[in-house]
Formats: structure tokens, C-alpha cells, sequence
């Protein structure tokens, strides 16, 4: 039943994602874009309460409440920043706004991109780990959380793999090729060539 309800929220999450936007940029529906949108975080709340009550009913913890963590954890951290993302390309395709303005691809620039998104996987991993030490301590001694703990390691992997990626663009800061220059912000600008 929690799989299953995983997957209605995540199909849920992008048609309530697509009516917001539908209304917003095809009807100028602006009141009712914002109440579908805000109704995103609703499907965490389903999605959470119902894993309590499975767990309550006194279902044995397995994969799927890991997995329910997992999901909830990636809602909180990249939810906003998607619908953000999609806003913006819906403003300029069916809006008539500007292009959206691309992530930096070279240079500090891009280091510091990378290290905003691997904040978003911390957070991510950090209300998954808060989610699954919650339902270890419901469980208590009485059951077997081997599998919720396995989900936090998992978290916790991801972390610090998306971590040391990052790490690697600070490090090591990809250079832009020859023929474009890096502006301040670190965007891509194409550098004028005159011949004479």
C-alpha cells in the first residue's frame, strides 16, 4: 500500500504541477495556480501520515517506509526548486517572459552552484534520517528496524557522494574552452572575435 501511494504522489506531484502552471500561463488563473501549487506539500503530509498508521497497524518496517523517507526527504529538499525551475521555463515558453537564466557551467560560479544543490541533498537526507530515527524509536525494541537503519545509510551515502562531487568543482573548477569567457557571476558569455 506505502508503494503504492509513493507513486500517487509522485504522478500527483507533476499533474498538480502541470494544472498550476496550466492555469497560471493559459487561462491567467493566477489565485488558482497558487492554491494547486500549494496543495504539493499536501501529498507529503498523506504520504507520511500514512506510513505512521501502516507502522501503527503494526506492519512490519521494510523497504517501503525506507522508501517513504526517502521520497518525503527529496520533496522537502528539491520540491520548490523544481517548481521554480519549471515556473521559469513556462513564464518564457507560454508567458512570453525572458529565457530563464541558465546555471553557471564554468568556474567559481559552477562551485558554488554545486554546492547549493549538495546543501538541498543534505537537507534532503537530514528529514529522511529524522523520518526514519522517528519511526525506529515508534518501533522500539519489539520489531526489526534493520531496514530503516539500511535507509538512513543510504541518506547519509548519498550525501556524501553528492558532497564530494561538489567538493570536486571547488577544487577543481572546470575551465571554461577557448572562445567564451566566465563574467563575474561565472555565466558563459560569448567573447566577441573581430578580425582584421
Amino acid at each position: 500500500m506505502v508503494v503504492a501511494l509513493i507513486i500517487a504522489c509522485e504522478v500527483g506531484f507533476w499533474v498538480l504541477l502541470a494544472l498550476g502552471l496550466a492555469a497560471r500561463y493559459l487561462l491567467k488563473w493566477r489565485r488558482a495556480s497558487v492554491f494547486l501549487l500549494l496543495c504539493e506539500p499536501v501529498l507529503e503530509l498523506v504520504l507520511f501520515t500514512v506510513t505512521a498508521i501502516d507502522l501503527e497497524n503494526g506492519a512490519e518496517p521494510g523497504w517501503e517506509h525506507g522508501l517513504a523517507a526517502l521520497y518525503i526527504g527529496y520533496t522537502v529538499a528539491y520540491g520548490h526548486y523544481t517548481i521554480r525551475w519549471l515556473d521559469g521555463h513556462a513564464a518564457h515558453r507560454l508567458g512570453g517572459g525572458p529565457p530563464p537564466v541558465k546555471p553557471p557551467r564554468y568556474g567559481r560560479g559552477r562551485a558554488a552552484h554545486e554546492g547549493r544543490l549538495w546543501l538541498r541533498t543534505l537537507l534532503g537526507a537530514a528529514v529522511a534520517c529524522a523520518l526514519l530515527q522517528g519511526a525506529v524509536w515508534y518501533v522500539g525494541d519489539e520489531g526489526d528496524v534493520s531496514s530503516l537503519r539500511a535507509f538512513q545509510w543510504v541518506a547519509i551515502r548519498v550525501a556524501a557522494i553528492h558532497g564530494l562531487v561538489a567538493l570536486g568543482y571547488l577544487v577543481r573548477p572546470k575551465k571554461a574552452p577557448a572562445g567564451t569567457s566566465v563574467n563575474e557571476a561565472g555565466e558563459d558569455v560569448e567573447r566577441a572575435t573581430t578580425t582584421r
